[in-house]
Formats: C-alpha cells, sequence, structure tokens
C-alpha cells in the first residue's frame, strides 16, 4: 500500500513553483452565503473552471470577479485535462467550482483532482455550502451517523437494493431527488420499510420559499399524491428499520444486490471491519476474496 501525503503551504516562493487546484463551493440558493474567502480564491486564481459557465457567470457579476472561466463538465475528455494540469505544474492557480454546492459531490471534477495527485499538485478544499448537511442538520432525524447515497435510484431493482441496505443500518440515510420523482420515491420507501417510516423532504433551501415536510412514509405519501413540489429537493429518511437477519450475506446474494452492498451490509449487521466483511461474503458466494475487495474499493 503506497502512502501519500500532502503539506499545504500558505504562500508559494518562487515562480517555478507548481499552482494549487482549489475546489471552491458556491451557494446552494442565497448568494450571502459566499464566503469573503470564496470570493478572494476566485479573484486570485488565474482561471476558474465551471460546471456551466453560463450559471457561474451570474455568480461572478454578483460579486464583481473578473477572472477568465472555463468550462469542465461530465462531458469533458482526458485532453482537457491534461491542459488544466500543465497550466497547474506551470505556477498558475486554477479554481474549481460547480453550479452549486461543493464541488465533486455529484459533480464533475474527480478525474482532475485524481490528475493532480499523480502529479504531485496541492489540492486545497474551501470549506462552505452543502444541500445534504444543511437539510439534516434541520431534518430532526438523527445526525450522528448518516450516509450519503446520492440521487435516489429510478430503477425499481436499484431502489430495493438501496432501501434494503438503508434499512439494514441504524442511521439516517440522505439522497438528492426530483420533484418529478419525489411521489414515487417515498411510495417506494413505504412499500419496502414500512408505512411508519420517519421521512423529511426539504427544498428550495436557503431560498425565499424554502421548506421541510416531516412524517412518516405514508403521510408524505398521500400529502404529495395532493401537492405536487417544486424546486431542488433533498430526501432523508431514518434507517433500521428491517430486522437483523442471521445469514446477511445470504439474504444479500439471494437479493442480487452488489459485491460492495453486500460488504456494507455484513459490516453493518455484524459490526465487521471491511476486511472481515470482505472475506465472509467472498466465502458465502464462494469466490476469490480479491474479486470482492476490488468491488468493494471501486477498482
Amino acid at each position: 500500500m503506497q502512502i501519500q501525503t500532502s503539506f499545504i503551504e500558505n504562500t508559494r516562493v518562487g515562480l517555478t513553483a507548481k499552482g494549487k487546484l482549489y475546489l471552491v463551493p458556491t451557494p446552494i440558493g442565497n448568494l450571502d452565503d459566499m464566503t469573503f474567502r470564496a470570493i478572494n480564491t476566485l479573484k486570485e486564481v488565474a482561471l476558474i473552471l465551471a460546471e456551466d459557465t453560463r450559471h457561474t457567470i451570474k455568480l461572478l457579476n454578483h460579486f464583481n470577479i473578473e477572472t477568465k472561466m472555463r468550462s469542465f463538465h461530465e462531458h469533458s475528455r482526458a485532453h482537457e485535462v491534461t491542459e488544466w494540469v500543465e497550466l497547474l505544474e506551470s505556477g498558475q492557480d486554477l479554481a474549481l467550482v460547480s453550479d452549486a454546492g461543493m464541488p465533486l459531490i455529484n459533480d464533475p471534477g474527480h478525474p482532475l483532482v485524481q490528475a493532480c495527485l499523480e502529479e504531485a499538485i496541492d489540492i486545497v478544499a474551501l470549506p462552505g455550502a452543502n444541500a445534504a448537511l444543511t437539510a439534516l442538520i434541520a431534518s430532526g432525524l438523527s445526525s450522528e451517523h448518516f450516509t450519503y447515497y446520492g440521487f435516489f435510484p429510478r430503477s425499481m431493482k436499484e431502489q430495493k437494493e438501496v432501501l434494503a441496505l438503508v434499512g439494514s443500518r441504524q442511521e439516517t440515510a440522505i439522497f438528492y431527488e426530483s420533484p418529478f420523482r419525489i411521489k414515487k420515491a417515498v411510495v417506494a420507501i413505504e412499500k419496502e420499510l414500512g408505512a411508519d417510516t420517519s421521512v423529511v423532504v426539504a427544498r428550495e433551501l436557503t431560498k425565499r420559499y424554502e421548506e421541510y415536510i416531516r412524517g412518516t412514509a405514508a403521510e408524505l405519501a398521500a400529502y404529495l399524491a395532493q401537492q405536487p413540489l417544486k424546486g431542488e429537493i433533498v430526501l432523508m429518511l431514518e434507517g433500521g428499520q428491517l430486522p437483523p437477519q442471521s445469514n446477511l450475506a445470504e439474504k444479500a446474494a439471494q437479493l442480487e444486490l452488489p459485491y460492495k452492498a453486500q460488504v456494507e451490509l455484513a459490516m453493518a449487521e455484524d459490526g465487521l471491519s471491511s476486511k472481515d466483511a470482505i472475506k465472509q461474503v467472498a466465502k458465502q458466494l464462494g469466490i476469490k476474496k480479491q474479486d470482492v475487495y476490488q468491488a468493494y474499493h471501486d477498482l
């Protein structure tokens, strides 16, 4: 195993030193949530890489930021990553921003960060707004233990898989969801985890019509059947509704969960380390431990 460390200098001496990649969060709604440090960083870097330049230009104009901007999104190609890395190696600082919130959270940027790490280029993450955590702390659900799952799955099979995982864990689950699909998502939660499952829907966070809708899965399903929602949504629900299983790995296999999900289930239910859970799943399935290890670590 190769250990990589990085020490971030506050100042850079000499023109030949490498630049830094700044990961700069942007407001999720209310522009007043932009920090002084974020504004100053965007003013001082040589170039801003934005998910959607048409969206980000409104932010830059609001704060009188005149820094040049280029697009960097999920369809950006490898040669573009190489171009930005070369700029950083030449000594120029770059900033990466998403349309809203923290960069890389359901947004492009991972290939660039990985390329910078490979070339020993410093990465500086600025703190700032994040919709998932903002919603969580005001939800009323437990914030001691939680997992952010990204967007709620669209297919019924994937919904069953992820809700089986949520139901096995004593922690709050957080998803992003579209206002056009939130009703179906809550219905799926009611069906898979029970009518009494506590659910919270947060929408339009930090904006004028910010709203939290709290209740059981059955109550929210009935409400959403009569009241369509608008705006960006964070969906949260309590976990731990499913009873303990005597043979969790076998049950996970029957549900056709991916290897990674089976390992996570074994860790949650049996209190195993990832190493021991990988070994247990491999043994239950009769496959090589290395195959499960690679799946768990996304190799």
